[in-house]
């Protein structure tokens, strides 16, 4: 079993950033794409950033382009996401993800494994 386990977020003014982090521990599994969503209050879960483990490679969610940044620690088994600029609509629930397949998904389904979540509020 794999567990994934988050931390930072927090409350920030608008403006200000906040780094993400989640560690992929117990049977690790080879990993192949990492990956972050957010779920704001109602609504759906969406997809923010993945990256590829073996080659790097990256997708963002159009919106988030330029604030937004995923990089791994690969000797660490860990994923960050760091935000910048934060916005009040960025307000939501923060989630990483585990996909064992070497496609990038930007939909929740494809992802095996699951963080805990952890609030990130944005105020004005």
């Amino acid at each position: 079993q794999v567990q994934l386990v988050e931390s930072g977020g927090g409350l920030v003014q608008a403006g200000g950033a906040l780094r993400r982090s989640c560690a992929a521990s117990g049977r690790t599994v080879t990993i192949y794409t990492m990956g972050w969503f957010r779920q704001a209050p109602g609504k759906e879960r969406t997809f923010v950033a993945a990256i590829n483990w073996s080659n790097g490679r990256t997708a963002y969610a159009d919106s988030l382009q330029g604030r937004f940044t995923i990089s791994t620690d690969s000797a660490q088994n860990t994923v960050y996401l760091q935000m910048n600029s934060l916005k009040p609509e960025d307000t939501a629930v923060y989630y990483c993800a585990l996909d064992r397949s070497t496609m990038i998904h930007t939909t929740t389904r494809p992802y095996d494994y699951w963080g805990q979540g952890t609030q990130v509020t944005v105020s004005s």
